[in-house]
Formats: structure tokens, sequence, C-alpha cells
């Protein structure tokens, strides 16, 4: 049959379906076989074949139809299961069924009324329509399903390689097949790298949609973080009951972290090969972080320290049915593993950055966001992984594309989550000390930014783009800088040298931070300055020798530091600093910083085509809920600070709540307000060094009639402060804590991702799902 006949009478079975106000019953084959036995129609042909208005009607008008087809749809998927798919018309059949049940889900999960459907057992359909073995008749469908994709994801010669030698052996059996042999890629745990199948991947990848369209119901749900809402698809497929957890777990991982899409290092190879991989290793990854998507905050976790009891798990069991794709990625514990991971997702990050030198010579991957989230999961399950990563100076592999992202999403409305899951990361990994000795290594890659040219290190980079994202970036990111300032407290302590470049660029930040308007504008907008007198202090207590730089600039704009302890806390003067306050709300010019010319090639932010689609997200806990306070002991461990009582009446700012430079009530903006906070400025360290060298400096420019900074530097080089310093006050960090609001914003975010990523065909477009809204830019 042409496949046209086959659309056609596809097409007509559809009709027919919404137009019959009768029940058509289940053992009526010849009508339901219309939907999947004689058709070859692409998952394309099926949304196009069946519009949602006709989803609509049949599930409003006729439901035990829908309720049938559903049922149908699933007994012939555990059909293809049971029997192994030998013939190629059980296979078409298998894909058939799946396409037309990844068309037709998000119309069930859209309804309330539906949701409980695939979680009801069918009442006298044993498999295969006999009412045989009980157990196995009381299966809801939706473990059946779950179960048969599972199956399926294992199948020889359908979506894997057969290990028969010869076709006159009896074909291998299902039940006893061991699909632990039949791991999809080489990496963790498998060392056998399969031949690539074209026909095989685009098998899985068709299930893989059809897996993560079950899943999907949780976008369906509001955001509620009080639950910890566990999606019950993902609970039963993550779970014992699945005999190929294991393997698909490290299938998926595998397949995402061994894929190069350079194309076996060949410049323009994939222009020559349709990348028939990419559709599935981007469908893998949606996949794992899908079934990653835990609460880590409300289970136990592997101890912290990196020592763990016994297995390379802690002893405390998590409450509730353990996710069995969490519990193994926790228990990833070998070096070369780590290597393979750590290798291929930062592979993967830089791929795009590589696209810039020559255009166009290698494929542009499009799934950093699914990788950032993998990589988020990685480093918060398994602390043995974090560690491995910071012990070397790899971790920059993953920092530097990092900051490409954030650099050139920030003007962009559209990529606000991008900008959050970059900085999240970057917090993470800046509440450990190897992070912040890491970035001592000089950055000479020279990946095309619109940045300031420096020389200069990786913490130089780091320091830079953040100064770009804060003066450049757009008004929603502000929620963001009391994050950015957080990473530079957390690694300030260790940074031997910044460059001038960098030193001029946090002084600028301090100078527009503390303008009166600013300060006196938003109850948390004094923090900014406390986070950065706090990074001057410890640089210049911890690492005062090799920082003439930022020496030479902290003398250079004294007068910010004299004004600020000089600030007014009268309410006239504050209340003429607010009438003063621009009429734009934008809270900081790039006046007063020297630009200099960007780096060759790059070009600059753009923002968000109009029309643009987005999601929406949940708000982030404030830094005081995401972060908790350690202390730097002498001998290098960190302890725990009791977390500070809520200090709204002490130091007026309302301990909860994202920072925005909102209006002031009247109220708030009291002279006792400002005088609360204003006393607790951390000025004496730097009014200390200002006494001491600001003398020094101007008898040598008297005395040498000195105008070149070079001479100055010089004398700064060789200055010593020892014993005229206050004593060097205790490092304090920042660690990022797990907490429910977080978990709450990475399900909305993912979800968000996945919805705008799967385009062709349109799986969730123009559904009606709770979990965020689409909005245009």
């Amino acid at each position: 049959m042409g496949s046209s006949d086959s659309k056609l009478n596809f097409r007509k079975a559809v009709i027919q379906l919404t137009t019959k106000t009768q029940p058509v019953e289940a053992t009526d084959d010849a009508f339901w076989d219309q939907f999947w036995a004689d058709t070859a129609t692409s998952v394309q042909d099926v949304f196009a074949l069946v519009p949602a208005a006709e989803i609509r009607a049949v599930r409003e008008e006729s439901p035990s139809n829908l309720a049938t087809l559903c049922y149908k749809a699933v007994e012939k998927l555990v059909q293809g299961a049971e029997s192994g798919c030998h013939s190629e018309k059980e296979k078409q059949i298998v894909l058939n069924c799946s396409r037309l049940l990844t068309r037709v889900l998000p119309y069930i999960f859209e309804d309330p009324d539906w949701r409980g459907f695939f979680w009801s057992t069918v009442p006298g359909a044993g498999r295969g329509g006999q009412g045989e073995e009980d157990d196995e008749n009381a299966r809801p469908l939706a473990e059946s399903l779950l179960l048969a994709i599972a199956d399926l994801l294992f199948c020889p010669d359908f979506t894997v390689q057969s290990h028969r030698r010869s076709t006159v052996d009896s074909a291998e059996d299902v039940h006893s097949l061991d699909s632990c042999e039949y791991i999809w890629e080489a990496g963790v745990g498998f060392a056998h790298s399969p031949q690539p199948n074209y026909i095989h991947d685009m098998n899985r990848m068709e299930l893989l949609k059809l897996l993560l369209t079950c899943f999907s119901e949780a976008m369906y749900l509001p955001p509620a973080p009080e639950s910890g809402s566990t999606n019950p698809w993902v609970q039963f497929f993550c779970s014992t009951e699945n005999r190929h957890a294991l393997p698909l777990f490290t299938s998926l991982l595998n397949t995402v972290c061994a894929y190069d899409p350079v194309g076996y290092g060949i410049p323009y190879n994939h222009l020559l090969f349709s990348d028939y991989r990419e559709p599935l290793v981007e469908e893998a990854a949606q996949v794992l972080i899908v079934t990653l998507d835990h609460d880590s905050a409300s289970s136990a976790s592997p101890t912290v320290d990196g020592t763990t009891t016994g297995t390379a798990m802690d002893d405390a069991d998590p409450p509730g049915p353990e996710n069995l794709f969490v519990n193994y990625l926790s228990r990833i514990h070998r070096e070369e593993d780590f290597q393979f991971i750590l290798k291929g997702i930062a592979r993967l990050l830089s791929n795009p950055l590589l696209q810039t030198y020559l255009p166009n010579s290698t494929k542009k991957i499009q799934f950093h966001q699914e990788l950032l989230v993998l990589f988020w999961k990685l480093c918060d399950f398994n602390k043995k992984f974090l560690f491995f990563v910071l012990k070397s100076s790899d971790v920059l592999d993953i920092l530097v594309p990092i900051l490409f992202f954030l650099n050139d999403a920030r003007a962009d409305q559209s990529r606000v989550g991008l900008m959050h899951i970059g900085v999240f990361i970057l917090l993470l990994l800046s509440g450990e000390r190897n992070f912040g000795v890491r970035l001592n290594k000089p950055y000479s890659v020279r990946v095309p930014m619109d940045i300031p040219v420096f020389t200069g290190t990786h913490a130089d980079l780091l320091i830079v783009v953040f100064h770009k994202i804060i003066t450049s970036g757009h008004q929603r990111l502000q929620p963001l800088f009391d994050c950015l300032l957080t990473i530079v407290v957390n690694v300030s302590p260790y940074l031997k040298s910044l460059s001038m470049v960098t030193a001029n660029k946090l002084l600028h930040l301090l100078e527009a931070f503390s303008t009166t308007w600013f300060l006196f504008s938003a109850a948390q907008n004094h923090h900014l300055v406390f986070f950065l007198l706090e990074v001057f202090n410890n640089i210049i207590q911890y690492q005062f020798d090799g920082n003439s730089n930022l020496v030479y600039a902290i003398i250079r704009k004294r007068s910010v530091f004299h004004q600020l302890a000089n600030l007014p806390t009268d309410p006239p003067t504050i209340h003429k600093a607010l009438q003063r306050r621009r009429r734009t709300p934008e809270p900081l010019s790039r006046t007063g910083s020297q630009e200099g010319t960007s780096m060759e090639g790059s070009r600059p932010a753009a923002p968000a085509e109009p029309g643009t689609l987005k999601t929406s997200l949940v708000a982030t806990p404030g830094i005081d809920k995401l972060t908790e306070k350690s202390q730097v002991s002498e001998d290098g461990t960190l302890r725990s600070l009791e977390p500070e009582p809520q200090q709204s009446s002490e130091d007026g700012s309302p301990a909860k709540g994202a920072w925005l430079a909102l209006p002031f009530s009247p109220g708030l903006c009291s002279g006792g307000w400002v005088l609360s906070w204003k006393s607790k400025l951390p000025l004496q360290t730097i009014m200390r060094l200002l006494q001491v060298l600001v003398p020094q400096v101007e008898k040598i420019c008297i005395d040498k009639g000195l105008t070149d900074e070079s001479e100055i530097l010089r004398f700064l080089q060789h200055g010593t402060l020892v014993g005229l310093l206050p004593v060097p006050h205790p490092i304090l960090i920042r660690k990022y804590q797990a907490n429910s609001g977080t978990a709450m914003w990475f399900r909305t975010y993912m979800w968000g991702v996945i919805y705008l990523r799967n385009v062709d065909p349109p799986v969730w477009y123009d559904t009606d799902v709770k979990l965020f809204e689409i909005q245009r830019v």
C-alpha cells in the first residue's frame, strides 16, 4: 500500500473515531487496527492527521472510545515487547502506537478528570485479552506502558544489536535477555562500543520521546513547592519494578557523554553526513534530567566531606521509594568514570564556542541547557564527582563555556533561565576552596566575547564577565546580583593577582552601588556594598602581596570609601537623595568604567528577537535561603555557623525575597534604618590601608614629580602592611544549600526548556500546561 493510501486510511479512522457516538468495542480489531496495522506514517504525519481539536472532541463526547484507543495502543506495545518484535510488521505497529500515544497523552494530562485514567486497571483485560494470571491483570495501564517501553529499548534487532551469530539461531528470548550486555554505548560501567546503527538510533529516539511524554504529566500541575511532589511515572519507571533501570541509566548517560558533534575530527564533516545521532543524544539528555528530578533537600544524600561509609552510599536511607537513577548517579565513584563524564560534558559545552573559530566547521549543538542541568545534578547528588571536578584545572573547561553563555545571554529576556542555572552552578562550585585556587590559572584561550581585552587569569575573566552582566544586562537579572557578588566573595581569599582592568571593574561596581540614591532606593541594596567590601578585605588580608593593582585602584578611588564612612543618616538628606534619583530605574551606568576595546571576533550580546517564546519561572529564594555561612578554620576545615535570627528590625533588611530595586516605603527609609547598617560597614581594614599608604604614595609623587603609575605600582609591589592592619578576620564562605525553593525552580526551568525545544513534532504546543506560562518576548 502506498504511503498516501495509508495516510488516507489513517485519517479516515481518526474521523470515524470522532464521529462515532456509540462506543466501539475493544474486540473490534478491524476498526482499531486501522490506527497502526497497515500504515506507514511518520511521527510528523500523526501530528498532522490527528488535530488537537479532534482529540479534545473525542475526550469530551466519546470518552470510552479515547479510553479504548489508549488501552489498545498500550496492549500492542506490550505484545511487541513480549514477542521481541521480530517481523518488520510488528516493528511498524510498535512505532505507530508509540507515535499515536505521544500525540494523545498530553490531552489526557491536561484534563484533571482524566489524570487517574492511566493509573486505573482495565477490568477483565489480561495481557493479550485472555484473563490469565490475575496478578498481571491488576497492573495499572501506566505501569504496563512503562515496562513495555523499557523492554522495547533493549529489543535485539529493533533498538540494540542482536548477539546471535546467524539467522538460523533461535531469536533471543526477551525474558532471559540480560540487558546489561546490551548497553548502548561504552563509558561508565561498560567497555564495548557497539557499531553505530541509524535505524536503532531512530527507534530508540521514538520510544524515548514517548517516555518523556509519559513523564510530562508534571507540566500540567501548578508549581507547588510544599508538596515535594514526586512524579508517579518517574517514580515507577526508576524503581526496582523496572528490571532495565541500571542498563538504561547507563545507556542514557554514556550516549550523552560519548557524543562528539565534531564528526570524528574532520572539519565540515557534519555537512556531508546528516548527523542522526544528535536527536537521540538530545532525547537521552532530556529523559535523563527528568528522571533525576528529585528534591535532594528533602532526602538524605551522601555525606559531604567525600568520605562515605562502607559502600559509596550513605547509610541513611532516603525516605520513600528509592529513585534508582538518582541512586546510581550518586554511587558512581571510579576516577575513569568521572573523567569520561567530565570530559564529555566539557566537550559538548565548549562546542558552541569552537563554532566561532571556524564558522560552520562543526555542528553547533543546541542542548547546552540540558547539559547544564545534568552537570548540576551530578554535582548535587554525587559529592565525590564535585571534588573530582575541582581536583584539577579541568573545572575551567566547564567554567569558560558557562561564562561565555552568561555573557552572551545577558541582554536576552528569553534566556533568563540560562543565566540563573549558570550562576547557580558557579555558586555551588565557589563554596569549595579548590575552585578559588583553580581560578589563578592564566587565561589564554581567547574565546571571542564582547568584553574588554585583558591579560590575566580565569579569575579576571569571571569578574570582568560579572561586571558586564551587572552593568549591561537587562532589568530581570537584578535578583542575581546578590549571587554574582557572593561567588566573588567566596573565591576572593584565594585570588593571587588581579589585573588592572579587573581591579577597576570592582571599584566601578562599588562606586555605582554606593551612590546615595541607589543605597536608599531599596531595602536590600546596601547588601551589595557589604559584599564588595568583604571582597576587598579578603584580598588585602590574605593576598596583599600579589595584588598591587587592586591596592592602587583602591587608593585612586579612596573618596568612595570616605563617602561611605560619612554617609548621611538624617531624613531630609536621604529624602533629597531619593528625589535626585534618576527618572530611569536602571540601577547602574557604564560611566566611570573604562570599557576599552572588546575582544576581536566578538559580537555584542543581542536581545531576544521580538516574538520569541519563553516560559515563565518561579522566583528563586533570596541569597540567605540559598546559602549557609561557614567559617574556614586555621587548618582549612569548614565550620558551619548558626543561621542568624531574622534581622528585619536590626539591619532593616527583610531577610526574605529576591533583591529588587523597588521604590521605598517611607517608613523604612528612616535615619535609624541607615544607621543600623552603616555602623556595620566593614571599613576598618581599608581605612587603615589608606591611612598608611596614601601619605607614602603622595610623598613619592611629590619627591619624584611622578605622574607615571608604573613607578607607584612598583613601590606598592614591594610595600608591606605586616603588623599595620587589624587582625585578619576569619574567612567566611557562603555555601549553596539545597532547598525546596530551588528544587521547584529547577523543575519549572527544566520542563520549560523541554517544552520549547520539542518543536518537531510540537509535542506539548497549545496544550493547557500549568507548571509555567508561555510568553512572547
